[in-house]
């Protein structure tokens, strides 16, 4: 049975305390909802910039923004690669909206298959767990410094550790938790690629799910990206798994993996001014018009807003573009058909 090693130090605790009074801040802001959607979608970006980086995608952060805006058809491998992390981050989002979603090895299967679709030499590895042995190298050196679980091994182990975050979910602090899975992942190393981004989309799931959503406005995967040979120093391991198993202590990378959350937290308490002040998010009268005759009538053409405004047809389009990127109405129909409807929350 899976049974972490850890203590709670003056400075774990520290952090427990200060993470949950930031969580009371922001919730204390009641931000307006345009300006949540806005911090959403930079977040996508930021998690899906800096969760690829940290496995040697080269794109900056100004390139991921214009890929996930345009979505390239025939994409590159780098290109797959943050489409894939920002799809698999909608979709858990999607999961998390419609209720709780409960941990499972299932789970982090079909995360893995959205993470590394098309990105993988033999297709039956994809959302598989792995049949062949493995070495972890030093990013630097490229020298063996490492020996995950056996293939026999990874399945029990895999098993464990949910059955372990099941059963400590109601007395174990959040945080807590979903530190141990996120380093216990990363040492049973149950694939033969995708491994670290699809431990920290694991995380967010058990962050999300019991009460802190890092998916909608936190990426705290941009934490590690600032200093990726400090994140491997300590959520990995040196020697054979087997080896240390027993010995393992998870009390500093707990401490770190709660610095990373405040990290972030402060972050976006900073950008928030900048963000509600934005031109992207600023709802000026006219795109207020739009929302107040949805909301009466239950719907919008391009006819209709026309009577409501003064614009040219160009630029009314500009505007009901504007509120279907941020979230606030859908398209339905097409050519001389369509019209607008608010999306559902």
């Amino acid at each position: 049975m899976f049974t972490p090693k850890y203590t709670i130090t003056n400075k774990l605790l520290a952090n427990i305390k200060r993470i949950n009074t930031l969580i009371s801040e922001l919730n204390n802001k009641r931000l307006p909802k345009v300006v949540l959607i806005e911090l959403e979608r930079t977040a996508r970006e930021i998690s899906a910039h800096a969760s690829t980086s940290i496995e040697g995608n080269p794109l900056p952060l100004t390139e991921v923004k214009k890929i996930l805006k345009a979505k390239p058809v025939n994409a590159r491998e780098s290109e797959t690669e943050v489409l894939n992390y920002n799809e698999a981050l909608e979709y858990l989002d999607r999961k998390l909206r419609e209720g709780s979603i409960i941990p499972s090895v299932e789970l982090i299967l079909e995360i893995h298959s959205i993470v590394m679709r098309n990105l993988m030499t033999r297709h039956e590895d994809i959302g598989a767990l792995r049949k062949r042995p493995v070495v972890v190298n030093d990013p630097l050196t490229r020298q063996v410094v490492y020996l995950p679980a056996d293939v026999e091994g990874v399945k029990p182990l895999m098993d464990e550790l949910i059955n372990f975050v099941k059963q400590k979910r109601k007395e174990t602090d959040a945080l807590i938790l979903s530190g141990i899975f996120h380093k216990q992942m990363v040492l049973i190393h149950p694939f033969m690629d995708g491994n670290g981004r699809t431990t920290r989309l694991g995380t967010k799931v058990l962050l999300a799910e019991m009460g802190l959503n890092t998916f909608n406005l936190f990426s705290f995967e941009n934490y590690y990206n600032n200093n990726v040979a400090r994140y491997f120093q300590y959520v990995g391991e040196r020697g054979d798994y087997y080896e240390l198993e027993n010995q393992i202590d998870f009390t500093p990378w707990l401490e770190y993996f709660t610095d990373g959350i405040i990290d972030e937290f402060l972050r976006v308490q900073g950008i928030l001014p900048q963000v509600a002040n934005s031109p992207e998010t600023e709802l000026l009268e006219y795109h207020q018009k739009i929302l107040d005759f949805i909301r009466q009538k239950g719907f919008i053409k391009d006819s209709d807003y026309a009577k409501l405004v003064n614009r040219a047809r160009s630029t009314r389009a500009l505007d009901l573009q504007k509120l279907v990127d941020l979230g606030l109405i859908e398209r339905k129909g097409k050519g001389k058909a369509t019209y607008y409807i608010l999306k559902d929350e």
